[in-house]
């Protein structure tokens, strides 16, 4: 027993001083183990992912690669050279066991090796072309619904205060719900069982839950699974998903399971982003007047009643000057990380011409947020919020960017970006587009305080796509009586 235990604490040692004594090979990225072993960079990166980040840019360039808990992370920060990772064609690099590693720790999901390029294809029938559009119409409509019948039984002229993040998140959680399942009977508990578990899914998935936040998680969760499983309706987005689940064989505990994936998937951007979007509109007086200028010009708003179809398709693309305030809104605000895991050595040639030997069993990590969106070589004073950054001269719509005068593939990457992209992107940017539209042309929208400034983000959200505020922005709101002047 004793040289059992002797032998064991030996491997552990001997394993503690492997990772310990990495030392940086001929044509390896810079190597910054940190001070604490093992560990190493992981309390600062797990505090504030994109200050570390952002430090270590400063310190070691646009390609190092740091310790985290054991494992090595290569971070490449140079978009000119992002297409060595997101474009490999030797099969160097893998999503799937870090995407499914996740999927197990937030879901308690396991789900079939071929799973992720099937669903792929499942979801672009769904988010792609003449279905995408039968979605994004019923999303409108459900939108308008939402948001008129929230004044009832009240006086349309009454004035409400709410927070705005609480007001976006819920009204475009409630429309998309009712959208992709069909079901009026419990979206308020839904939505506010989603809400505690999406507050702490970040901190369940680095596995620093408290006692009492894991109990807070497992009752969420459990109730979200019967709440979503119960009552499909026939023809429903969520039946569709649900029979695509068995035509995999996912059993009926991982069907269950997989449905709150998909619920967080399509619910947790669209109101952070809108409520980004209004927020930055409220702040910035001048961005918000070229705005409803820009809505004033639209066909449709020259019907003064209230009860006009929402805007269509068409118009809410012809919008360039809100095409450029979302634009600047998620380069500000979305926080995607794009991984990968080295599963053979690698010779990764930056845009420079130099190559860099990339270890098997490293990992590989794209974050767009601190470059290009933050590089000041790219957005002058990329701290600032800017509505016109992404609109020419011209006011059509900019989409050329340089860095050391060469022109730029990737200038933004809030959608990701190859196999990573968002599949429903143009579903997500429709509804956004359509909730600001309708409330900015349906609504009185002030602040409660004139000088009231947008909270700061909420830095654990970082990584895991839109960002959140910490904290709120009190806003005052009423349905106009008349389409009048906006």
């Amino acid at each position: 027993m004793l040289g059992t235990a002797f032998l064991l604490l030996n491997g552990l040692l001997l394993l503690l001083l492997l990772y310990t004594t990495r030392r940086r090979n001929k044509n390896e990225p810079p190597l910054d183990k940190g001070s604490i072993p093992w560990l190493g960079h992981a309390f600062e990166f797990l505090k504030d992912p994109a200050k570390f980040l952002a430090r270590m840019k400063d310190k070691h360039g646009d390609i190092f690669t740091f310790r985290l808990a054991g494992i090595y992370v290569t971070v490449l920060l140079d978009p000119n050279s992002f297409d060595g990772v997101l474009n490999d064609d030797t099969n160097s690099f893998d999503f799937n066991n870090r995407r499914g590693q996740l999927l197990k720790r937030i879901f308690n999901l396991q789900l079939p090796g071929n799973y992720p390029a099937s669903e792929k294809k499942w979801m672009e029938k769904h988010f792609h072309g003449v279905n995408q559009l039968k979605l994004s119409t019923s999303m409108t409509s459900h939108l308008s619904d939402v948001m008129l019948k929230s004044f009832e039984p009240r006086s349309p002229s009454q004035w409400r205060e709410d927070g705005l993040f609480e007001l976006c998140y819920s009204l475009l959680f409630r429309a998309g719900y009712l959208t992709l399942f069909e079901r009026k009977d419990d979206v308020d508990a839904v939505y506010g069982e989603f809400r505690k578990f999406d507050d702490l899914l970040t901190k369940l998935a680095r596995g620093s839950l408290k006692r009492e936040e894991r109990r807070v998680v497992a009752t969420s969760q459990d109730r979200l699974w019967d709440l979503l499983y119960s009552g499909r309706v026939n023809g429903s987005w969520q039946q569709s998903y649900v029979q695509f689940l068995e035509e995999m064989g996912v059993d009926a505990d991982m069907q269950k399971k997989a449905q709150l994936l998909q619920l967080w998937n399509t619910q947790c951007n669209a109101g952070p982003a809108a409520f980004w979007v209004l927020g930055f509109l409220l702040t910035h007086p001048e961005a918000m007047e070229a705005v409803k200028s820009e809505i004033r010009g639209l066909p449709s708003l020259q019907d003064t009643s209230l009860q006009r179809r929402p805007l269509n398709q068409l118009e809410a693309q012809s919008t360039p000057v809100f095409d450029s305030v979302l634009s600047e809104t998620l380069r500000l605000t979305a926080a995607v990380m794009i991984n990968r895991e080295v599963v053979k050595d690698k010779i990764l040639r930056m845009d420079n011409g130099k190559e860099y030997h990339l270890r098997r069993g490293d990992r590989v990590c794209l974050f767009p947020f601190l470059s290009p969106q933050m590089d000041p070589q790219i957005h002058e004073e990329p701290q600032m919020f800017k509505y016109d950054r992404f609109l020419n001269e011209d006011k059509t719509v900019k989409k050329e960017f340089y860095k050391n005068e060469k022109k730029l593939k990737y200038f933004t990457l809030p959608w990701g970006a190859g196999k990573s992209i968002c599949v429903g992107k143009e579903f997500a940017v429709t509804a956004i587009k359509q909730f600001v539209f309708l409330f900015l042309t349906h609504f009185d929208l002030e602040l409660c305080s004139p000088n009231d400034k947008l909270p700061p983000v909420n830095p654990s959200r970082f990584g895991f796509g839109m960002l959140q505020p910490d904290g709120d922005l009190r806003v005052k709101f009423r349905l106009k009586t008349m389409q009048r002047e906006m």
